[in-house]
């Protein structure tokens, strides 16, 4: 009975980090292996329901404040990048059905320490759009968000972060904005994610609903509060320092 007290509650933390920030996984991920016991392979598919939840209910809060009204030109882009990281996260999904991820584990702890380095130089670039109408380059949009859709469909921990990364300091949103576009994103391929594990058999669902009800509660009350508080930016700046810092310290040391 501890144990799914400790997984509803921090799928309701994962949740509200995730809708923020990113890498709320590296929660749940760890609850679903060390706490309840289950397999890397079926805790990583397992992870992917939550997600989904989660992702839609801060998508429609966000909606609801009116956050996904955007200039046309915007709304092209946005969509492009949609489709970009969604069709990347198809071959990621194969990919993770396919190849053991512990070298890809290790690559992403020093990825970790990079993008910590990125966050902390000028954090005023995370702050304000610096050019919010400046039009995106294809020949970057197409290979790095792409890439991102694979990395994500492949172990989903950290996406949020490096996804925050591009939308942020080359695509030049601010980043509540970049968080509205994630949740887009992340739900689409995320969803495609969750049929394709279900049909190899590899999710425990009475576990994933139990989780997914935290992710989704977090996830939807975290989004009401960023769209509409004035301070939402710098909070979810700190709350991505944090979490970078935390996914660094669990990676190498713990």
């Amino acid at each position: 009975m501890v144990a799914y007290l400790i997984a509803l509650l921090g799928a309701t933390l994962a949740g509200a980090i995730n809708t923020l920030a990113g890498n709320g996984s590296a929660i749940t991920l760890t609850i679903l292996m060390e706490v309840l016991g289950l397999p890397a392979d079926v805790a990583n598919a397992t992870n992917r329901v939550g997600i989904v939840t989660q992702g839609a209910a801060g998508t429609w809060a966000f909606h609801r404040a009116g956050r996904l009204r955007v200039t046309a030109g915007r709304q092209r882009e946005m969509w492009l990048i949609v489709v970009l990281t969604s069709l990347g996260a198809i071959l990621g999904i194969w990919l993770s059905l396919i190849v053991d991820n512990a070298t890809f584990r290790t690559i992403f702890r020093y990825l970790l320490v990079v993008m910590l380095a990125v966050v902390l130089v000028n954090p005023k670039r995370w702050l304000v759009a610096t050019h919010p109408e400046a039009a995106l380059s294809l020949w970057v949009a197409v290979p790095a968000f792409f890439a991102m859709g694979v990395y994500g469909g492949f172990i989903q921990m950290g996406m949020g972060i490096f996804f925050l990364a591009l939308m942020v300091l080359v695509a030049k949103y601010e980043i509540i904005q970049a968080n509205v576009v994630k949740g887009i994103v992340v739900t689409i391929y995320t969803g495609i994610a969750v049929a394709i594990f279900a049909w190899r058999g590899l999710i425990d669902w009475p576990m994933g609903l139990l989780m997914a009800v935290g992710q989704t509660v977090g996830g939807y009350l975290t989004a009401k509060y960023a769209a509409n508080h004035p301070r939402a930016g710098v909070w979810a700046y700190r709350l991505l320092v944090v979490v970078i810092v935390g996914a660094i310290a669990k990676a190498f040391w713990v």
